[in-house]
């Protein structure tokens, strides 16, 4: 068999790539996790089946991967799962891929990039994510506040995310290394916002520190 991890963007129907839907459309089934932002965006265009997932202990993830893994296992042909942002980026189709291996030793597994919420919140925002000699760096905030702040005195630029429940700590850390946070939540979506809350946000928003230029070509 065949499975193809499909990153649709993280909400916005319209970062869905050609290939994307054209890898939809071919797959013999298509699999999104159950009541997310994939569903909402693939089921405007193919049937597909929801899978449920329980992120609350390892117990639960554990069976619910493999209860997933086995419904994919069983296609004969072409499974397509889609996810939200990347499949390669924090993405439960890594744990479905590492469990349909399992079942299935000969799958052939591919993966179809897709727009993430940084490069979203970038475009939305305007903010250029780096330029010239400048360093990236992708941090979630379960890695912990001190992971966050060496990375706001190391990096040029330092995109947060799973940082919803804290965020003002994560505020609070991007402003005291001398950075203006850039925020946004449900990109995309009716609810969508550049405008950070008093207190928490969802788990799905995104904060990006961007790099101290002065003045064009200053960081070449």
């Amino acid at each position: 068999m065949r499975l193809i991890g499909i990153g649709v963007g993280p909400g916005d129907p319209e970062h869905l790539t050609l290939k994307a839907l054209r890898c939809l459309k071919e797959a013999d089934q298509v699999f999104v996790p159950a009541g997310g932002r994939a569903a909402e965006i693939v089921s405007a265009h193919v049937e597909c089946t929801p899978l449920d997932f329980a992120m609350s202990d390892a117990a639960s993830r554990d069976e619910h991967w493999d209860r997933a893994g086995q419904l994919i296992a069983a296609v004969s042909g072409t499974a397509a799962f889609a996810t939200i942002g990347d499949p390669n980026l924090y993405s439960t189709f890594t744990y479905i891929a590492h469990t349909v291996r399992a079942l299935v030793p000969d799958v052939i597994i591919e993966t179809v990039p897709g727009i993430t919420a940084m490069q979203d919140l970038a475009a939305r925002s305007g903010t250029v994510l780096a330029e010239g000699e400048e360093r990236l760096a992708l941090v979630p905030y379960t890695a912990g506040d001190a992971s966050l702040r060496e990375a706001l005195g190391s990096f040029d630029t330092v995109i947060v995310y799973k940082g919803g429940r804290h965020l003002p700590h994560v505020l609070d850390a991007v402003r005291e290394a001398g950075r203006e946070p850039v925020y946004g939540q449900d990109l995309g979506r009716t609810g969508e916002t550049l405008v950070a809350p008093d207190g928490r946000a969802p788990y799905f928003s995104t904060v990006i520190a961007p790099a101290q230029r002065e003045g064009r070509g200053s960081r070449l």
